[in-house]
């Protein structure tokens, strides 16, 4: 697939057709807070909806309620070992490098600015994190599941942006095309994929091409289930390289909202880790995974630790090598990972279920146990925009 100025400007233009009519109508029937009150009992799949749930939404939810018939579920399988393999390495990919690359595209990072309130950094983070273990448990598109209502409902969530920030007149669209756009929902796929891929390998964690392309495809079938457009988005990693080499030359650079958000995440993760002495690893680890660059943009605070970082990959080579070696070092190696990343997400949600609700008003302040040998491992694409 070939993208040009002119494909990227037509996916501007474009939000979802189908959630934002569902959106649409709420609002004009005034039936947004019934339909919060009833979909907060609404948390796994195969659940029957409840009674009064108005027909549009009904609607909506049985159209979006099973995956798409192109899925692939043995490379779904795949993925979800992928992430039990490196769950601990993809969370700090995904806190450190796929975070601050969003915030540095200055009007995703005003959105978010607008949308999310700054006094609650941890919400994002932990909506996002609960979102990925949902995705990534055994039974994630199966009744009793809770990957499939959350997917229904951040859908609808974004479709309720693009309708506050257009009706509120608080979003220039000629100059940043409709919130929550196509081209950035594809843009945020690919942090939440490629830029994670990308970090596993400069952290120097070792990953097959089939479980690098597993990963890859499993956002596929999240796009598709939040109304990302299958014809543009990218099939492959070479393609999806194409893509976000395209997407951020066009629109990154520094924006004071998007230092706001970057310091707002390194207060989150400063509480998070204990004591205060290992406090500057957090700045040193999104300065080593976006870049002198980006972090400069975000005003990452350069910091003794940005050097003893770049150590990371040799510390995680040594462990690899055990984990490689001995069955007994792997299983620990993996309950340590697995704990680490729940821990992390505990401290985020304080122990709670994130609910995605349709918002009445938006306020300022608001592993794969690979067959391929070691040798073949996956690399990243090459870039293709300079």
């Amino acid at each position: 697939m070939t993208y040009t100025e002119a494909s990227m400007d037509a996916l501007r233009q474009a939000g979802d057709e189908l959630a934002d009519a569902t959106v649409a109508a709420l609002f004009a029937r005034g039936e947004v807070g019934k339909f919060n009150t009833l979909m907060r009992y609404v948390s796994v799949a195969g659940a029957p909806l409840p009674d009064g749930l108005p027909d549009v939404a009904h609607e909506y939810l049985e159209a979006t309620r099973v995956p798409p018939s192109w899925v692939d579920w043995s490379e779904m399988e795949k993925a979800r070992l992928f992430f039990i393999d490196n769950n601990v390495h993809i969370s700090t990919a995904l806190s450190f490098a796929s975070m601050p690359a969003c915030y540095v595209v200055p009007h995703v990072a005003k959105l978010l600015s607008a949308t999310h309130g700054l006094a609650y950094p941890s919400k994002r983070m932990a909506e996002t994190g609960q979102f990925t273990v949902y995705l990534m448990q055994p039974d994630a598109f199966e009744a009793g599941s809770r990957f499939i209502p959350a997917a229904q409902k951040v859908r609808l969530l974004h479709a309720s942006i693009r309708h506050h920030l257009k009706r509120e007149n608080r979003w220039d669209t000629g100059a940043h095309g409709t919130p929550i756009c196509q081209e950035d929902m594809i843009g945020g796929q690919m942090c939440f994929s490629l830029l994670v891929l990308d970090s596993l390998h400069r952290l120097g964690i070792h990953m097959s091409t089939e479980g690098a392309e597993a990963y890859y495809y499993a956002w596929r079938v999240v796009g598709a289930m939040l109304g990302v457009d299958q014809d543009a988005v990218p099939k492959t990693l070479d393609e999806a390289r194409r893509f976000f080499d395209l997407y951020l030359v066009r629109h990154m650079g520094p924006s004071e909202e998007g230092t706001h958000l970057t310091r707002q995440l390194i207060d989150l993760y400063e509480e998070v880790v204990p004591g205060t002495f290992f406090d500057p690893i957090v700045s040193a680890l999104i300065r080593y995974l976006v870049g002198d660059t980006c972090a400069d943009w975000l005003q990452v605070p350069r910091t003794p630790w940005d050097t003893v970082v770049k150590t990371v990959p040799h510390l995680l080579g040594v462990l690899e090598a055990i984990e490689d070696r001995s069955p007994l070092g792997a299983w620990a190696l993996d309950r340590l990972g697995h704990l680490t990343a729940v821990l992390e997400l505990s401290s985020l949600t304080r122990g709670r279920v994130m609910h995605y609700a349709i918002p009445d008003t938006l306020k300022k302040d608001y592993g794969i146990s690979s067959t391929v040998p070691p040798t073949h491992r996956w690399s990243p694409p090459a870039a293709t925009v300079s």
